[in-house]
């Protein structure tokens, strides 16, 4: 028997493996067709309790995804353990959406494991592709915020980079978008009804979270001013961590998504009365924070809920960092040392605050030495320049529910504006700009404000966006703070929007110039010579149409919708929104639909318009939009005089899975937001990446694109930034390009004559009479630039040798638009960390 004195406990002894347990990692890591069999069938069998026989497809995606996720389990513990050996700056990614797409082909092709994975179950009569399309949609994210912070999170552990990225598992979600009679339904996204075989809960991770309530002030032992905040109630964060890979390297960063819970779940005491209901009262709503992506915000209970998700995620995520600085033995007065925290969007400005309340109140530090390690651990991207998108509280909510940081917000704003005040004495009204609370009627937080005072630095996503942050949005702060401004112009990443998504394009170019450019975007430009030799040209036309023949196929599969490959895809995919002018799309096919019924003989190829994109539940504008698509693809898709011509496809409920399929199939890229409104875009990018061309104005990302690929490879129409806001200055009136224009005038009157809508004249009127009364994104001085421009577009498209060396020429030189160009400046310029390496440790 051991010395008592002596023996250690089993937490603390030193573990040595067997040569059996080395033996079954090993296994479980060997990347060979026969172990990824054997680890395949233990799996099913162990794990999901099933043998193939009686297996379903979910089973079999489980087995498979398990038997994956062994192999990427060796190198997040190796890179964990990196972090906790070196001294080293860690980023921190805090974001409300992360749209990761699918894991599984994403992750094979990371591990470079493919091929061998196809080998292993084709051998036992599976298909590989069926498992991959089993995979249920992560519902994590709407748009393009949220899919730039999967791009960044791939790109962070591909450059081994250290860092972890923050956000919340979102229960449903989104919403799965069905269409019922032209109109689009919410159905609930429940994606994680069949379980997540890639996350794993920390349960030793978890964090109390404080709401409501009031504060106490009092003095400590050393006679400081000191707050307590007592809380109404309190939620618990159980953290569930994904791995993320980096591309073929050792690098596996980590994902942490937070969900709610009750501290205590289940109520006796109301149970045993007979009150069985209110029993499991704070359960659900404890757990209603993490339920839905972006609730409806029209209500107050929208508003708060909104509130209450954005703190929870926030101050889980900084908790934890706490937390592990703590563990790696470091005091809070280096922190920002070892951590840069971005803030992607104002979602997270709260971090500001709550960051300050955990050094201060929790950790008893002093205001000042707080702030300054506060303002240089956080840094905020700003993805927006429309004021609604812009964060705001009222005052009386956020006191209501979080008490202790309005009173922080109060005292940072008041230290703020006597700096302001300083410099620049008697300045009024330039305070009241500046302040972080709208005193203009109801009064408000402005979150965007928190956010560039609590940070060191502060940037936008484009060249244009960033000079109208500077100029309009953010001018006062940047006179007062120039050197923390920067453009970081967004990116993706190639190893998702090429490689994985297009493996034929793919492949064409990997044999012309070899296979560096996933992680080197900028070896693309080997492709230029290529754009003048006729061999190549065919090839890639031939392999362009491939691709489309399977989007072809898939319209047909999904919508009943027959389109011809050969026909010119012209594509629009995003978000649904006024600014992104899915309506002046519109007014373009109602445009050409008249002119064939009017001329059938005109020289113009046929087109196939491609729509797809989920409207915000309550923006009825929005999905007033959608139905137009519907009702004008009824008219078109249904006239035999244009057979052969036009046809109009809406694909629902789109996704990254969805995008996949389409932007490696599109020849003509539709970025026609209004000058000035979009921030970046990374669409346009995808599309360009994959050979399409661009028609768009001079908008976000949209200059850039230009600037790299040549004026020649691009259709530019439109007013610029600058235009519209003289336009505006100058008082707009689109009521007089109606007038003036007779093809415009046609296809507005389309709108109101019932010819679209069953008879119903009413149906479009809202949106007849937005456009002639305001018309707030010039879709009507912008209609006549755009219908020339395709009218080009449509003549380029006849000429194929020449649409398909604009095609080469995009691809070639879209290196600049990798997120990996994107992530290196922001740890050269702002997080000011770079890569590690991560070796194997001993087991």
């Amino acid at each position: 028997m051991a010395n008592a004195k002596t023996a250690k406990s089993p937490r603390t002894r030193k573990s040595v493996p067997t040569k059996q347990e080395n033996a079954i990692v090993s296994d479980r890591a060997t990347i060979s067709a026969d172990a990824l069999k054997r680890s395949f069938l233990d799996h099913l069998y162990f794990t999901m309790g099933k043998y193939p026989a009686v297996a379903n497809q979910h089973d079999l995606y489980m087995a498979l995804s398990h038997a994956v996720r062994d192999r990427m389990i060796e190198r997040w513990i190796n890179t964990v353990q990196s972090y906790r050996q070196k001294d080293i700056r860690v980023v921190c990614y805090l974001s409300a959406e992360f749209l990761l797409g699918k894991h599984l082909a994403n992750n094979l092709n990371k591990l470079d494991i493919l091929e061998p994975t196809r080998q292993a179950i084709s051998e036992l009569g599976i298909d590989l592709q069926r498992l991959v399309e089993t995979e249920p949609e992560p519902g994590l994210g709407n748009g393009g915020l949220g899919r730039l912070a999967a791009c960044y999170m791939d790109s962070l552990a591909t450059l081994s980079v250290p860092a972890i990225g923050y956000g919340i598992r979102y229960e449903f979600g989104m919403f799965q978008q069905v269409i019922e009679d032209g109109w689009q339904v919410e159905r609930t996204d429940k994606w994680l009804q069949l379980g997540n075989p890639w996350e794993i809960p920390s349960t030793d991770s978890q964090m109390d979270v404080k709401f409501g309530g009031h504060t106490e002030a009092y003095s400590d032992r050393q006679g400081r001013y000191r707050v307590r905040w007592v809380p109404d109630y309190v939620v618990r964060g159980l953290p569930y961590d994904t791995p993320i890979l980096g591309f073929r390297n050792n690098m596996a960063n980590r994902l942490r998504l937070w969900t709610a819970q009750a501290t205590e779940s289940f109520d006796f005491t109301r149970f045993n009365v007979g009150d069985y209901f209110g029993a499991v009262d704070r359960k659900v709503e404890s757990e209603t924070i993490s339920s839905v992506l972006y609730p409806n915000d029209e209500q107050t209970q929208g508003k708060q809920l909104r509130l209450e998700q954005q703190y929870f995620f926030v101050s889980c995520s900084l908790q934890d960092m706490i937390r592990i600085h703590k563990l790696r033995g470091r005091s809070l007065e280096d922190f920002d040392t070892q951590w840069a925290i971005q803030m992607n969007d104002t979602h997270p400005s709260i971090g500001v605050a709550e960051l300050m309340r955990l050094f201060v109140d929790v950790y008893d530090m002093d205001w000042e030495p707080a702030w300054e390690i506060t303002r240089k651990t956080f840094g905020f991207t700003n993805h927006t320049l429309l004021s609604e998108a812009l964060e705001r509280w009222p005052i009386w909510l956020f006191g209501k529910l979080l008490p202790r940081h309005l009173e922080i917000v109060y005292e940072i704003n008041r230290r703020f504006l006597a700096d302001v005040r300083a410099a620049y004495p008697n300045d009024d009204a330039r305070v009241a700009r500046m302040s972080l609370i709208d005193e203009n009627g109801e009064r408000y937080v402005r979150m965007a404000h928190l956010a560039v005072v609590g940070s060191n630095a502060v940037n936008g996503v484009s060249e244009l966006h960033t000079r109208l942050l500077e100029e309009e949005l953010f001018h006062d702060f940047y006179q007062l703070w120039p050197e923390r401004f920067s453009n970081k112009t967004n990116g993706i990443t190639p190893r998702r929007w090429l490689l994985l998504s297009n493996p034929q394009l793919s492949s064409l170019i990997t044999e012309h110039i070899g296979s560096k450019w996933p992680t080197d975007l900028e070896e693309l430009r080997k492709l230029e010579p290529y754009a003048d030799d006729p061999q190549f040209l065919r090839r890639w036309n031939d392999t362009r149409e491939e691709v489309k023949r399977e989007l072809a196929s898939y319209i047909f599969e999904t919508t009943g919708i027959a389109v011809d490959p050969a026909s010119m895809f012209d594509v629009q995919v995003k978000r649904i929104h006024e600014y992104k002018r899915q309506h002046l799309n519109v007014l373009h096919i109602l445009t050409l639909y008249n002119r064939l019924r009017r001329d059938p003989g005109l020289s113009i190829p046929p087109r196939t318009f491609i729509f797809g994109g989920k409207a915000a539940p309550s923006y009825r504008m929005a999905k007033l939009t959608i139905k137009l698509v519907h009702s004008v693809a009824d008219a078109v898709n249904n006239d035999p005089s244009v057979e052969g011509r036009l046809k109009i496809v809406f694909l629902p409920d789109y996704s990254v899975s969805l995008g996949q399929r389409i932007y490696p199939a599109a020849d003509l890229s539709e970025q026609i937001s209004t000058a000035g409104k979009e921030a970046s875009g990374t669409g346009c990018m995808k599309f360009a990446m994959n050979g399409a061309l661009t028609i768009g104005t001079l908008d976000g990302a949209n200059i850039e694109i230009r600037d790299e690929v040549g004026a020649d490879n691009f259709f530019l129409f439109g007013l610029t930034a600058e235009q519209v806001e003289q336009l505006k200055a100058n008082g707009y009136t689109p009521r007089q390009y109606y007038e003036n224009d007779p093809e415009l005038r046609e296809v507005l009157d389309q709108l109101v004559s019932g010819s679209l809508s069953r008879n119903d004249m009413s149906l479009f009127r809202p949106l007849f009479d937005s456009l002639l009364d305001r018309d707030e994104y010039m879709l009507l001085a912008d209609y006549r630039s755009y219908i020339d421009c395709q009218d080009r577009v449509g003549q380029a498209f006849l000429d194929r040798q020449r649409w398909n060396r604009m095609s080469i020429m995009n691809v070639a030189r879209i290196g600049k638009f990798s997120s990996d160009r994107a992530i290196r400046e922001y740890c050269t310029d702002i997080w000011k960390t770079a890569s590690i390496e991560v070796r194997p440790f001993p087991r």
